[in-house]
């Protein structure tokens, strides 16, 4: 009877542990992502995002410790999980550029998700691919 209850005790502490790890996902956007802006010629097409939420705003980088693009203003539209990112940033030689990013988050149940969508720039546009790690 002992180990009867000592068996489902430990049961239900591991259901109770998995429930609280699935709660903590937090918001659909905070991580990091790694994916490609293709045709991205200034900036190459390889590029790493981490998004934040605080509460009250998405803040963020795009490729840390390389471009150091500090997110201007980034919204989320939870009717159709539309993503929008503004961005400035410097090319090699100084000069401003903007981009605008905008995308659809795919996967939205999975930890792996993904937003899909378009970047442009002056210098130019492209598709936009990243997932969540």
């Amino acid at each position: 009877m002992r180990a009867c209850l000592t068996k489902l005790a430990v049961s239900f502490t591991g259901l109770a542990l998995a429930a609280i790890s699935v709660a903590q996902e937090g918001h659909p956007v905070k991580g990091s992502w790694i994916g490609v802006w293709e045709s991205n010629s200034t900036h190459g097409e390889n590029v790493l995002v981490i998004l934040d939420w605080d509460g009250e705003q998405i803040t963020g980088i795009i490729n840390p410790g390389t471009d150091n693009i500090t997110i201007d203003d980034a919204t989320l539209d939870p009717d159709d999980w539309t993503l929008r990112i503004e961005a400035d940033a410097e090319t090699r030689d100084g000069d401003s550029i903007r981009y605008v990013i905008e995308g659809t988050i795919e996967e939205l149940e999975l930890p792996s998700r993904s937003i899909v969508g378009t970047w442009r720039s002056d210098n130019g546009r492209g598709t936009f691919d990243i997932r969540r790690q």
